[in-house]
């Protein structure tokens, strides 16, 4: 039987207590001082990390390729947008190795204050560069979108024209055979362009897609319901969308064109002669005489049926007016000059409706 009033039990027990009380005192202090230190590295990345200025603008920086990591960080760190290099270089780390075969990304970037440091990283990671929107409107030729590019900055016109003079038949296999350009199949649209590193390739191929897309697809859907080729179907929409003002009128100009084209006429569209002259009519300045009986593959007046390849590029509107147009009984139309024309059915008709809106303009006809 225990003597628990014996001292030597009592001298036992505190001897234990003392040695269990060393030894939770050998196991807490260090998980103390690791709580201690996990709570303040969490602050402190938590802070490092966030946005610096809910209210601040954005900055723009330039990274040049090749420049390393840490570099950029210092450069962020600069500009105000993130608050450490340290901690940008530990997450540049932990984003190369969860994805080995990323990188940040060349290019100009718009960055803000306002955003935390993982936002920002993941930005340049992905590329997302400052982008510029551009619409080339529809109607354009590939000489026009060819002036913008280089006015916009992009890259030389030149540039542009020999990139549209290479048909990339192994990306876009519905592309007609034989195309001399790329006239009429890259896409009216307005498009978001990277201001810098954007190529002349990369811009046609970005608007062939969008052809691709939005326009392919119409000529599929009806191809059975039109005698068109695929080349021929966008050369008449791009005429007509250039003889088109008001939307209305685009399926009656499209069925005009093609009761010509069925009965063996001549087209005899003004666009087709100022595209094989590279020259532009106004109201005040029309075609001349001279100017329309002059011999080109592409004058309508002297050749029959359609022209070699389009003269624009034609939008949705007039490539669905080519695929529906309207069974009218009409041969000719002349413009009014404000947007409408007068449609004849037959030359006499038209003769009478040319001279009357030339009289008016007090001005003879360019033709007889």
């Amino acid at each position: 039987m225990t003597n628990w009033s014996s001292p030597r039990l009592h001298q036992d027990l505190l001897m234990a207590i003392q040695r269990l009380s060393q030894r939770w005192l050998y196991l807490t202090v260090p998980l103390a001082t690791c709580s201690f230190v996990g709570c303040l590295g969490w602050f402190w990345w938590s802070w490092v990390t966030a946005p610096v200025n809910a209210s601040a603008i954005a900055q723009t920086i330039q990274i040049a390729p090749g420049t390393p990591a840490q570099q950029i960080g210092q450069d962020l760190e600069t500009l105000g947008v993130i608050r450490s290099t340290t901690a940008w270089e530990l997450w540049a780390r932990w984003l190369s190795l969860r994805e080995p075969q990323g990188s940040f990304q060349a290019g100009t970037y718009e960055l803000s204050p306002r955003l935390s440091l993982e936002q920002v990283a993941t930005k340049i990671w992905l590329g997302e560069v400052v982008q510029q929107p551009l619409t080339i409107p529809e109607g354009w030729s590939l000489r026009q979108m060819a002036a913008e590019f280089e006015r916009q900055g992009f890259f030389s016109a030149e540039a542009f024209m020999a990139a549209a003079h290479k048909i990339p038949y192994a990306q876009y296999p519905w592309l007609p055979q034989e195309l001399p350009h790329l006239e009429g199949f890259l896409y009216p649209d307005t498009y978001l362009l990277p201001k810098d590193q954007i190529t002349p390739q990369q811009v046609v191929h970005l608007m062939l897609s969008r052809f691709e897309q939005v326009a392919l697809p119409l000529y599929q859907r009806q191809q059975s319901q039109t005698p068109l080729s695929l080349r021929a179907w966008v050369t008449l929409a791009s005429i007509v969308e250039k003889e088109a003002v008001i939307p209305e009128e685009r399926p009656r100009i499209a069925g005009v064109f093609l009761r010509r084209l069925q009965l063996g006429m001549t087209l005899g569209s003004d666009p087709t002669v100022e595209y094989g002259l590279g020259i532009q009519q106004t109201p005040d300045q029309p075609l001349t005489l001279r100017q329309v009986n002059t011999a080109s593959p592409y004058n309508t007046y002297l050749n029959p049926g359609l022209p070699p390849t389009p003269i624009a590029s034609p939008g949705r509107a007039s490539l669905q007016a080519v695929l529906t147009p309207e069974v009218t009984p009409y041969l000719y139309f002349v413009a009014r000059y404000d947007g409408s024309h007068v449609f004849s059915r037959t030359l006499a008709a038209h003769e009478a409706a040319q001279a009357a809106i030339q009289a008016r303009r007090g001005s003879q006809p360019h033709r007889p």
